[in-house]
């Protein structure tokens, strides 16, 4: 029997998906944020941008590499419904999550009057997880659509999921 497949049986379609998920999402995660960090790194001591710029362009690319990223390995067993809803919802999540982490440093700072590094890098490490799991679960449930099931016959097939049909203006 090869390795994981007894897990596998046991935690079931659901959880095993949940699993694959997670796992590809972290490895992702990880690279990205160490791509996020050489980017910065390079951006704003060999370039010269100014530290601001070299954060937003860092973190555009990290972002739009994320994006693939999950796109087509860590949600790729999900339904399609369109590069550009699926590319601005992710986008709109990530702000979402930085906007948070931006809020929860602020608190600290400023609400608790905590000026201690130690504190403030809690802080951010605290952030950073909430971010992540808000990150994880936005994308699960607004990003990347419910997984495609099965066909009958074959294999797995993606579909786009159209919009909802616009109601009919009133006639007089």
């Amino acid at each position: 029997m090869a390795p994981g497949v007894g897990l596998r049986r046991r935690l079931g379609t659901g959880a095993t998906l949940l699993l694959r998920e997670l796992s590809a999402f972290g490895v992702v995660g990880a690279a990205c944020f160490v791509l996020d960090l050489t980017l910065f790194q390079i951006l704003y001591s060999t370039v010269g941008l100014g530290a601001v710029t070299s954060k937003l362009l860092a973190s555009a690319v990290s972002t739009s590499v994320a994006f693939v990223g999950h796109r087509y390995w860590s949600f790729s067993r999900r339904a399609r419904s369109g590069l550009r809803r699926e590319y601005a919802l992710f986008f709109a999540v990530n702000g979402l999550a930085l906007a948070l982490g931006m809020l929860m440093i602020a608190a600290v700072r400023y609400g608790l009057d905590q000026e201690s590094a130690l504190v403030l890098q809690l802080t951010n490490v605290a952030s950073i997880a909430v971010g992540t799991t808000l990150r994880f679960v936005l994308y699960r449930r607004w990003v990347f659509l419910a997984p495609v099931a099965p066909d009958e016959d074959g294999p797995r097939t993606t579909t786009t999921v159209a919009a909802p049909p616009r109601p009919e203006p009133a006639r007089p």
